[in-house]
């Protein structure tokens, strides 16, 4: 059972042992920001108090965090020397936590307390069920998993009115791997067809793509780089559980806003219709 709790960008996955999945926390963007002329106070207590309700609420035997639980890269910023550890050894008192690292977690090995285990860059199978950050390929392992939870592209819907205005929402996409783009990079190869969901991004003030006014090259990481993933058939959901349709029946909905996309000499300009 896979079930995103209601109004949250977070994932119960249940199958002999119930798995609490966040991702894309980015502690310390803060830090970024106030180095881009943007001033915000720390927010991890606030953050870690969303989390312990998470936690009150679903009673999670393991905690899995998908990537990206820090923010700046290269290098380390001291708020997160600060703010990683205690906030990975909080969690690790509730629930045995793994990680699968993230882009954004170069250097983050010297932050985890020893009682958090850091999975394989490509991810790793959990109880049934398969986790990867999205900026590599997945491990082949994965794709014999009923399911395959991946992060990194922090999806949104932007529905944008007759006058220009816009609006963006975080989003739940649920789609599935295209099987040949998959053979082409593993080979001959087991496979489950695996339905395949991507987390939005817990962190607020990362930000997100809209999937409705994107093509696969705009999306990031090689899975949908190679179109390894369905996008026009993908489901789009907001944490409010409102299921908003496929993708492409969003884009002819008159809601999303046309792009232009310049292409190198001879190809084809995509205006995302």
């Amino acid at each position: 059972m896979i079930s995103p709790l209601l109004n949250e960008p977070a994932l119960v996955v249940e199958n002999t042992i119930r798995t609490l999945v966040i991702a894309d926390i980015h502690l310390g963007i803060e830090w970024e920001l106030y180095h881009s002329g943007i001033n915000i106070p720390s927010q991890v207590e606030k953050r870690t108090v969303r989390i312990r309700e998470y936690i009150k609420k679903v009673a999670p035997e393991r905690i899995v965090l998908l990537g990206d639980i820090k923010h700046n890269v290269p290098r380390t910023s001291w708020q997160e020397k600060q703010e990683v550890p205690a906030f990975l050894e909080e969690l690790a008192g509730f629930a045995p936590v793994d990680i699968v690292p993230g882009n954004h977690d170069g250097d983050i090995e010297g932050l985890i307390p020893k009682n958090v285990t850091m999975q394989g860059m490509r991810g790793f199978v959990l109880d049934g069920a398969g986790y990867f950050h999205g900026h590599t390929w997945p491990d082949a392992a994965l794709l014999c998993a009923s399911h395959v939870v991946m992060s990194h592209n922090h999806p949104t819907v932007r529905l944008t009115d007759a006058l220009g205005h816009g609006v963006s929402e975080p989003a739940w996409i649920r789609t599935r791997f295209i099987e040949k783009a998959i053979m082409e990079h593993y080979g001959d190869t087991e496979w489950n067809d695996p339905e395949v969901i991507i987390m939005p991004a817990f962190n607020e003030l990362c930000g997100g793509i809209p999937f409705n006014e994107s093509i696969h090259e705009e999306l990031l990481g090689p899975v949908f780089a190679n179109h390894a993933v369905e996008l026009e058939k993908a489901r789009a959901f907001l944490l409010d559980g409102t299921d908003l349709g496929t993708i492409g029946g969003i884009r002819k909905l008159g809601i999303t806003k046309v792009r232009k996309r310049y292409k190198s000499r001879g190809e084809t300009v995509d205006n995302g219709k």
